[in-house]
């Protein structure tokens, strides 16, 4: 204990009254010239420095000053991932406002929660697919002053074009730039930067406050963990309303003077990846299986001779990762055939897809299935994970590339506490922690207790190495007729295990034995069809296949074959739909909305136990 404290101590002292303001100053004046972001423009980018983004975002601050944003006060943002959306929240920032990016899949009445419980003065928009959701609950935010329009802003009074909001900006810091410095000195560390919303498995998404001290202190313990270059490329294409983004991407550069490269549309992912060859690299779970599902089907297209010659070079990949976990040691042997495969076959590969640069590739958010783990393991990537919240401003536990142990969340964050509860609860105490819920004093209670643990609400367990696995959610355990505690997750992660597989939700509490809702692989299942020569008019009559369901039906056997007795799948049923956050079986960070499933589908899970 007395180590992590001191070591606390050290990252404490070095962040010390820092601030996205002040650290943003710094790296400008050091790396002006460096390119900060870049926008997608056909085939090329449209790249601004450091210098000019700063002063872009000095003219943002005064333009929210300008129009009577307070010091304090909030504002929200929707739009895809681009520099407007970076420099209007640092923007917002300067200016001693508040960032607090809304989930673009949000429902109308949840835009409304949101907007009204974070006290949102001022929004900026996108263009009119964002606008026509907030539309219908305009009229209810009364303490909305302005909307500022990227694109397709109404000719209304209460909306405003990014065009003037910009000239606005610019002539108010030319008449007064003083006024603007004043306003981002005057910000603190013990600020809040950001409020961010949970996207909400259950219930009413909560706002989480994170401070200044709170985001350095995660970008610094990151920035221990990888070690990544100075300058580095990286993408960013996972909403900002995610905790992970906004680490990885919008704060962490500010500090590394990496240059961002936007993917505005997760369907480009693959192109931008071809392009950018980032060195640093985070997915949640179904970006990596998807992108796998793809290079599978790549693969699968080419010559049996050189399918076996993949296979071949990737059991030397397996080996050589697997052998450098934690406690393992990497023979001269595997060393050997690891180099030999990565020079003839597996760096092209892993240039085709955009990692020949790669230097850390992680994922967290949910379980990433062991198959898909040891997949990318055979092109000599360690995809690791690391595990943290919203509330805990990121990750708290993590491997890290030269300190790691697969199938593991990792070690605690330099600095950080972690233990388990006697009940299985994962608990924790660090700076990391958020203050507590936006106008939540009840979850917060239950949240933070007394001694400024945070309560998890996930099961886990750590090894004699300190690595932690997380189990499941606590409130998320199928208990069965019979008693026995179940995790969802680990039936679902096996399942998924095939390619054809593309969600699966286990079920089975107070009922005799575990059942299944699967679906179909809307990227991969066409494809596959297409190499049998099976004909279909939609994913609904493709699902219905006979050679479908048999396959289906094999990979749930597969599935079965890794599980304990009590666990496994006894009946399922395979869908002939897809599940999005659009459709609302998933969040929008790609979580399974349980609640939301089991009441649509009831009659599906019903019809299982007859």
């Amino acid at each position: 204990m007395g180590e992590v404290l001191e070591v606390r101590g050290e990252i404490e002292q070095q962040i010390s009254g820092r601030t996205v303001c002040e650290q943003l100053r710094q790296t400008a004046e050091q790396y002006p010239d460096a390119p900060a972001y870049s926008d997608p423009d056909g085939d090329d980018w449209i790249t601004l420095t450091y210098a000019q983004a700063r002063g872009r975002i000095l003219e943002i601050a005064a333009a929210f000053a300008a129009l009577g944003l307070r010091p304090g006060e909030s504002v929200a943002l929707m739009m895809v991932n681009r520099s407007e959306h970076v420099l209007a929240d640092l923007g917002a920032v300067h200016a001693g406002g508040v960032g607090c990016t809304v989930y673009s899949t949000f429902a109308p009445e949840q835009i409304a929660f949101v907007a009204s419980d974070v006290g949102a003065r001022y929004a900026v928009l996108g263009g009119p697919a964002d606008l026509a959701r907030w539309q219908p609950v305009l009229d209810r935010l009364d303490g909305l002053r302005k909307i500022v329009m990227l694109d397709g802003a109404p000719a209304d009074e209460r909306f405003m074009t990014w065009d003037d909001f910009l000239d606005l900006g610019r002539r108010r810091l030319a008449e007064d730039p003083a006024a603007v410095e004043e306003r981002w000195r005057a910000v603190t560390a013990d600020d809040v930067a950001t409020v961010l919303y949970t996207s909400g498995t259950t219930g009413t998404p909560k706002g989480v406050p994170l401070t200044h001290t709170n985001i350095f202190y995660e970008v610094a313990a990151t920035d221990r963990m990888t070690s990544l270059p100075v300058r580095g490329t990286q993408i960013s294409y996972l909403t900002y309303a995610h905790i992970a983004e906004r680490i990885l991407s919008l704060y962490l550069p500010l500090v590394k003077a990496s240059h961002v490269h936007f993917c505005t549309d997760l369907a480009n992912l693959g192109a931008t990846l071809g392009q950018v060859r980032p060195m640093m690299f985070f997915g949640v779970p179904r970006v990596w299986e998807k992108m796998m599902a793809r290079l599978l089907a790549v693969l699968a297209a080419q010559p049996e001779a050189q399918q076996a010659a993949v296979r071949e070079a990737m059991k030397a990949g397996v080996a050589y990762v697997e052998a450098g976990q934690y406690g393992r040691t990497v023979t001269p042997e595997i060393r050997e055939a690891y180099e030999q495969a990565d020079a003839s076959l597996l760096s092209i590969v892993r240039g085709m897809i955009g990692f020949d640069r790669a230097e850390w590739t992680a994922t967290g958010a949910a379980p990433l299935p062991a198959e898909v783990q040891r997949f990318y393991a055979g092109l000599g990537l360690r995809v690791i994970d690391v595990y943290g919240m919203t509330e805990t401003t990121g990750a708290f536990t993590g491997n890290s590339p030269d300190c790691y142990r697969l199938g593991t969340v990792g070690r605690a964050e330099p600095g950080v506490e972690v233990r388990i509860a006697e009940d299985g609860e994962i608990l924790t105490r660090s700076p990391l922690n958020t203050r507590g819920y936006v106008n939540r004093p009840d979850a917060t209670a239950e949240l933070l207790d007394d001694e400024g643990w945070l309560h998890t609400g996930d099961i886990g367990t750590v090894d004699e190495d300190g690595f932690y696995r997380v189990v499941d959610r606590k409130k998320e355990l199928i208990i069965t007729a019979g008693g026995e505690n179940i995790s969802p997750a680990e039936i679902e992660n096996h399942l998924k295990e095939h390619p054809l597989v593309g969600q699966a939700l286990a079920f089975g509490d107070n009922r005799p034995y575990p059942v299944a809702l699967l679906t179909l692989d809307g990227e991969v299942a066409p494809g596959w069809a297409q190499a049998r020569g099976i004909t279909y008019g939609s994913l609904a009559e493709l699902a219905e296949h006979p050679e479908v369901l048999k396959e289906v039906e094999a990979a749930v056997e597969t599935a079965n074959s890794k599980l304990a007795k009590v666990q496994q799948v006894k009946k399922w049923a395979l869908l002939g739909t897809e599940w999005t956050a659009e459709t609302e079986e998933l969040t929008p960070s790609l979580k399974l909305k349980r609640r939301i499933i089991h009441a649509k589908y009831a009659d599906s899970l019903d019809s299982l136990y007859l």
